[in-house]
């Protein structure tokens, strides 16, 4: 994963109502100062095309009063304005006029000398009708605006044009132009601070679900795992809290078994150990031989040793449920590596095994599907008769897989039923359950919800009497790749 840049952390530092209210306000912001800077633009085109309408009229002024004196090559053009009658179009003092006119030939006629003359050409397209070009340039140290005008002159000793250039200083078109960007900017700012206001105003509200969702989980005690309420909150809220229930409904059934099996660990294995210490003070008295009193310590040792290992058993099959990463395996495999395990306590009671199995690639963890097949397999060579018909048979269709295990035994009586995947139960039929901790069963039933899966505990009949029992789990086939 590539790391965070800066501005990438402080943004995911921000707060929810921080990040909300930049993203909108910043924007808007950027827009604002952009609309400012257009209008500003647009608002000195604005005084460049109504003061160079004042520019054009001064100029077709000065035309006026051209004339055209003398005959031949002697004919002059001649200029009769003062420059006092300028001072009606310079609107105030802040600005201020220069022109000049020039001659057929380009010859200063009147005005300022030093005014650099027009070398340019007329425009293709103008918005007056007449030969009027405008441009900026600088005289005597100032920008100036200067509009040209080509005024044609004629008298009874000939014609020509004349060019006459007005020029204007622009103190006063900036200032029309700040002063309607001042008057349009306060706008903005008022309209921006309302922006703001609302914006603020609405992300209050709008997160105002997830302050409270925030302080009622902050107010709750440690083992309080209830659901959180999500009818009143709005609907993009509502799949954080449904997940959030979710994973408190998880940690809630994890918790609720990690006390289950501490109390459970706590009262069954009180027991073993009490035997255990009344034995051990027996022996010390002398009450029995030390032969006996070794053997019963022995089986009292292996009993808890046995119910110590299935409780870490099922224990680890809750662990394994939490994980979603189980490999696909072939069922037969294991059942065939489970099979040779156990081959001699087979030999040891002289079983008539029968081993039938197919192919069959499963989503689990190895340790889980041997534990399932090594408790059903160990439980059925346990409580069959010597010499009797054991076969294990893993069959497959399209969909699921099926592992059965078939024995000879007395089957399963109706009153234990009700009662067979209940950890530690017992009653007068306790010999049917695997080591008779009632522990074996459990596991199985455990392992195979925790792989999606089915159990069932039957008994085979022939002419109505029970020939034996068959423990048969289906699991889900892994899809293929």
């Amino acid at each position: 994963m590539n790391a965070l840049n800066p501005v990438q952390r402080w943004w995911q530092a921000r707060s929810l109502r921080s990040q909300l209210m930049l993203g909108i306000l910043v924007p808007v912001l950027l827009l604002v100062l952009f609309n400012s800077t257009v209008l500003y633009r647009q608002a000195l085109r604005a005084a460049d095309t109504a003061y160079d309408r004042t520019l054009l009229a001064t100029a077709k002024s000065i035309g006026e009063t051209l004339e055209l004196v003398g005959e031949g090559d002697r004919a002059r053009v001649r200029a009769t304005l003062p420059y006092s009658a300028l001072e009606p179009f310079e609107a105030d003092n802040r600005s201020r006029l220069y022109y000049r006119v020039s001659g057929f030939k380009g010859e200063m006629v009147s005005g300022f000398e030093d005014l650099p003359l027009w070398s340019g050409t007329l425009p293709t397209k103008s918005l007056y009708a007449a030969l009027v070009d405008f441009y900026d340039g600088e005289y005597r140290g100032e920008n100036v605006r200067v509009a040209v005008l080509l005024q044609p002159v004629a008298g009874p000793g000939g014609q020509g044009m004349v060019t006459i250039q007005v020029a204007e200083t622009l103190e006063l078109r900036h200032t029309l132009a700040r002063q309607m960007l001042v008057d349009t900017l306060w706008r903005q700012a008022l309209l921006l601070a309302v922006i703001a206001g609302v914006v603020v105003l609405v992300v209050q509200r709008a997160t105002r679900p997830v302050r409270r969702l925030s302080a009622a989980l902050a107010a709750r005690s440690d083992s309080d795992l209830t659901p959180l309420q999500a009818e009143q909150a709005p609907r993009e809220v509502r799949p954080l809290i449904e997940a959030t229930n979710q994973h408190m409904t998880r940690l809630a059934h994890l918790l609720n078994h990690q006390k289950r099996f501490v109390r459970d660990t706590a009262h069954q294995l009180r027991t073993p150990l009490a035997v255990l210490k009344t034995q051990v003070q027996s022996a010390r008295r002398g009450d029995v031989a030390p032969q006996t009193a070794l053997g019963e310590i022995e089986h009292t040792v292996n009993r808890a040793t046995e119910l110590a290992n299935q409780m870490l058993s099922l224990a680890k099959v809750e662990q394994l449920r939490q994980q979603d990463d189980a490999p696909v395996l072939d069922w037969a495999e294991v059942v065939r590596a489970v099979a040779l395990d156990l081959a001699p306590l087979i030999a040891e009671r002289q079983l008539d095994f029968a081993l039938d199995i197919q192919p069959a690639p499963v989503r689990a963890h190895e340790w889980a599907l041997r534990e399932l097949v090594r408790n059903l397999l160990h439980n059925a060579i346990k409580h069959i008769p010597p010499g009797a018909i054991l076969e294990v048979r893993l069959l497959r269709d399209e969909r699921t897989a099926a592992l059965t295990i078939a024995d000879s035994g007395p089957g399963i009586p109706p009153a234990l039923r009700a009662h067979l995947f209940e950890p530690f139960a017992r009653h007068q039929h306790a010999h049917a359950l695997p080591g008779g901790s009632g522990l074996g069963l459990a596991i199985c039933q455990e392992i195979t919800r925790s792989l999606g899966g089915e159990m069932a505990l039957d008994n085979r009949q022939h002419h109505g009497q029970v020939v034996g029992l068959d423990a048969t789990v289906r699991l889900p086939l892994a899809p293929h790749p």
